[in-house]
């Protein structure tokens, strides 16, 4: 399944519907995700911008996604910078919903 594919996706609501994804399947949806590592059963990436606008902005942008998918990661940010990071609580790890997310944010982020 390619970025493009993933981004297309919408999260699947059901509690534990999804597996945890690890070894060499999440490595190769992790390298069409540049900048996103796996890191202790999350998936994280952080973001640089040039002013607090840009960041507020970003974070409430990723926000807004997260409600949307009913999928929400933690966001820490400061002046210029933001961490994303994803799990799957239900599966204690990284499951296809926390891809498709970060896909969508890689998207939201192109357009």
């Amino acid at each position: 399944m390619t970025v493009q594919d993933l981004a297309q996706q919408h999260c699947t609501p059901q509690k534990g519907a999804h597996r945890r994804l690890s070894g060499t399947t999440l490595a190769g949806h992790l390298e069409g995700l540049p900048g996103w590592i796996e890191m202790d059963l999350h998936i994280a990436k952080d973001f640089q911008f040039t002013d607090y606008a840009q960041t507020v902005e970003f974070v409430n942008q990723v926000a807004a996604l997260a409600a949307a998918e009913d999928h929400h990661p933690d966001i820490m940010f400061g002046f210029n910078r933001v961490r994303v990071v994803f799990t799957t609580h239900s599966v204690r790890g990284v499951s296809i919903n926390d891809l498709i997310c970060a896909a969508r944010i890689e998207a939201m982020r192109a357009a």
